[in-house]
């Protein structure tokens, strides 16, 4: 009787392993879709050449958010890096006037998006207030490679 008992609860333990792995297995070959990533959708992105082409046309509009540490784009409002609380209250306040549909077109430019402390508290804050129009700047690497070398206008340096 005793063997029966064991040998039951072996298939037991046994068949339960094996469903755990098969289904950790099953998990992990999903890819993650952009939206499992980043708060913010592609339609949201907006192209350094293209936010660069509106300001050289004089054409920009909504409000550029710098809510890093780095150099202000032309037309920018510097907030600092919104990690700190300080400056994320900063921005609250900055845009707590604005019409909900205002664009805002934020971007940092510290280093590359996964890695960046401010982008995602900004993006969140914005949503969290009401926005609607939030635009993320695509500096997917940093500031200095997607945009300062590509002779983009930077606040207080004219071409």
């Amino acid at each position: 009787m005793i063997n029966k008992k064991i040998c039951y609860l072996i298939f037991i333990i046994c068949a339960v392993f094996c469903f755990a792995t098969t289904a950790r297995a099953q998990v992990s070959s999903l890819k993650p879709s952009q939206a499992d990533i980043e708060p913010w959708t592609a339609k949201q992105l907006l192209e350094p050449s293209a936010l660069a082409a509106q300001l050289k046309a004089g054409s920009a509009h909504g409000m550029i958010l710098n809510i890093g540490k780095v150099e202000d784009i032309e037309g920018a409002e510097h907030i600092g890096p919104v990690s700190q609380k300080e400056d994320l209250k900063k921005l609250t306040k900055k845009v707590s006037a604005l019409s909900r549909d205002t664009e805002l077109i934020i971007y940092c430019g510290c280093c590359p998006f996964a890695k960046c402390p401010n982008i995602r508290p900004a993006f969140w804050e914005l949503k969290r207030l009401g926005f609607t129009n939030i635009k993320v700047l695509n500096l997917a690497t940093n500031l200095q490679t997607d945009w300062t070398s590509k002779g983009y206008p930077l606040a207080g340096k004219k071409e």
